[in-house]
């Protein structure tokens, strides 16, 4: 009896280096990121596209050998978009302490919801889908965003709008809570600059389409332009709408309304619709990581074609990648921010990023894109917000 208690105690020494570092989702061998975001509902393709991004960049790291040796996970959970249930997740994942961070959560009601929560557990919080401006506070110390904010990505409407084509109306639909009131304040401030303010808005409810009684109180004012903040199923639904009653303003979207789910969704209806985008061409083969971005993505799924949404989901995990390598070997989540904190001057081949004291945000620029008669995509060379 003796002996076995003696060999289990020998074993158990030996598991203990491994046990010592099995928490916060780190063993000796793998790393586990946790993503809180939209898998089903009216958002879905936008939480599916930031997975298959990151998915892609990090098995592209794993097939290379992995970061210091360790495979990187992405362990994704559904909140429908709603608040309350993304906070739940996100309790779960800290006190399951089985994951270094969190990564890729889309929507700003719900990162307005979690962030505080991650914020108090000093749980690292990186690359969320949403320009909301709450969220480029540095001093929140666990925040790393790689997009432009919506401020920028209005200005860029209102420029290529009003400065450069003329108009003179612009009416603006927008998703009823914070989400929207951060793209009404933006699209405000770019007019009031100008000495301009809305001919007409609208706005419906989040995780429906109800966009009707919208659609009739804009129609009415006749503007120029419709700029809209929404997700890709209720804004589809307005376009649709609008062209059976023959009104055709020209229509302009924000990076969140997911292009591809949007060109899908509308069609034929969706030729000339604008999108700005906060991430580079995806068909830009100019651009080294692009290049990297089409082979990683067809390796994490042949069926997949390229798309702003799985380009973003892509930066975002090779991010988190450049701070696991400067964390070193020996990776805690304390190190892990620390080298998230630490980062500055970042090119992945085309794509800079800037970091720095007082600057959790790696790109400010602002593209706008077309809607082609085939479903695809052309850029508008002339619109830039940077």
């Amino acid at each position: 009896m003796k002996r076995a208690k003696t060999t289990l105690l020998a074993a158990l020494a030996v598991c203990l280096p491994a046990l010592a570092h099995a928490d916060q989702g780190i063993t000796d061998t793998e790393v586990t990121f946790a993503q809180v975001a939209a898998l089903e509902g009216p958002a879905a393709a936008l939480g599916q596209g930031m997975r298959l991004g990151m998915m892609a960049a990090f098995q592209e790291a794993n097939a290379a050998g992995g970061v210091h040796g360790r495979m990187i996970n992405l362990d994704s959970m559904d909140d429908g978009y709603e608040p309350d249930r993304s906070v739940q997740h996100v309790q779960d994942v800290i006190s399951g302490n089985n994951h270094i961070g969190l990564i890729g959560a889309v929507g700003t009601p719900t990162s307005a919801a979690t962030q505080p929560v991650a914020t108090a557990a000093n749980m690292p919080f990186i690359g969320p889908f949403t320009g909301a401006g709450f969220l480029r506070k540095a001093e929140h110390g666990n925040v790393f965003n790689v997009r432009a904010t919506y401020f920028a990505e209005t200005e860029a409407w209102i420029k290529h709008l009003v400065d450069e084509q003329g108009m003179k109306s612009i009416a603006l639909l927008y998703q009823d809570d914070g989400f929207g009131r951060v793209g009404l304040a933006g699209v405000t401030a770019a007019l009031e600059r100008r000495g301009m303010t809305l001919t007409a808005e609208g706005t419906y409810t989040r995780n429906t389409v109800a966009v009707k009684k919208a659609l009739i109180s804009i129609r009415k004012a006749k503007p120029d332009a419709v700029v809209m903040v929404g997700a890709y199923k209720p804004v589809a639904e307005f376009i649709r709408l609008s062209r059976k009653m023959k009104f055709n303003p020209t229509f302009v979207n924000i990076s969140f309304v997911g292009s591809d789910a949007l060109a899908k969704e509308l069609g034929p209806d969706g030729e000339g619709v604008i999108i700005s985008q906060v991430v580079p061409f995806p068909w830009d083969g100019s651009r080294a990581v692009v290049a990297q971005y089409h082979q990683a993505l067809k390796a994490a799924d042949p069926e997949a074609t390229p798309g702003f949404v799985t380009l973003e989901g892509y930066l975002t995990g090779r991010l988190a990648i450049k701070a696991l390598e400067a964390a070193g070997q020996d990776l805690t989540r304390e190190s892990f921010l620390a080298a998230l904190a630490g980062l500055r001057s970042i090119d992945f081949g085309g794509v800079h990023m800037e970091f720095g004291p007082g600057d959790n945000q790696g790109m400010d620029d602002v593209f706008l894109t077309r809607i082609t008669k085939d479903g695809g995509f052309a850029p508008i060379a002339s619109a830039d917000a940077s």
